[in-house]
């Protein structure tokens, strides 16, 4: 039997031996099929005014970030969606942002750290503390992220090595969280590792906070994304 992560390979994605919808896409192009229709929100007022449940007024900024996640995940089903969004409320208020503190007394607080505890290049000499909706750390991740954004054509390659505030960028900001969740890239566990149908149930919500960060507050950003679910349900995500 092929293993997945050959096929992966062989098809020129990413071998984490995760059959997610960037793998699902990449087999179809080699077989000459179309690919994945993409999703609109429908009713957009219906789902934002569920979604203010959950987050009460929004500025334009949180506006705009969450209409840039929407694009970014337009091939989502909605349970991916929804603890999506629930992710990006929780760590950042659908603002991207910087770590408070930058990092202080954390390993990668230095330059050049790297999440296997070995130093790599300094880059710009800025330290890879947390930025974004997720909190990208680490300089592994930092140069994961630059191919991502170069191969969608937001940044040159190497672009963002030399200032990783390009991090906190909305259009950068989302991708990292759409294709992190998405691959694995943050723990090595990805969406469809929890998520595998249209809806979640909150115990699957619970479960997938080890996407981001073990279980910390998973029953929270859980009942979030219940209420995310809803608001995409009634603005007719399809």
């Amino acid at each position: 039997m092929i293993a997945l992560a050959d096929i992966q390979r062989f098809v020129g994605v990413t071998p984490d031996g995760v059959l997610g919808p960037t793998t699902l896409k990449a087999i179809a192009a080699k077989l000459g099929m179309s690919a994945p229709r993409a999703r609109t929100m429908r009713d957009v007022a219906a789902f934002f005014a569920g979604v203010r449940k959950v987050t009460g007024p929004l500025n334009q900024t949180q506006v705009d970030t969450i209409t840039g996640l929407l694009a970014t995940a337009s091939r989502w089903p909605l349970s991916w969606l929804a603890y999506g969004l629930a992710t990006a409320w929780h760590e950042a208020r659908f603002e991207p942002v910087e770590e408070i503190g930058k990092g202080r007394g954390k390993r990668y607080a230095s330059p050049g750290a790297r999440s296997d505890g070995t130093l790599g290049p300094k880059y710009g000499g800025d330290a890879p503390y947390g930025r974004g909706l997720v909190q990208v750390t680490w300089v592994d991740n930092y140069e994961w992220l630059d191919r991502a954004a170069s191969a969608a054509g937001l940044i040159k390659p190497g672009e963002l090595l030399a200032n990783f505030d390009l991090a906190l960028r909305p259009d950068i900001a989302a991708l990292a969280l759409v294709k992190g969740m998405e691959e694995g890239a943050f723990t090595g566990r990805s969406l469809s590792t929890y998520l595998p149908g249209e809806r979640g149930t909150v115990p699957q919500f619970e479960e997938a906070r080890r996407i981001i960060n073990g279980t910390e507050r998973a029953a929270l950003i859980a009942g979030h994304a219940v209420n995310f679910q809803d608001a995409g349900s009634a603005g007719g995500w399809a």
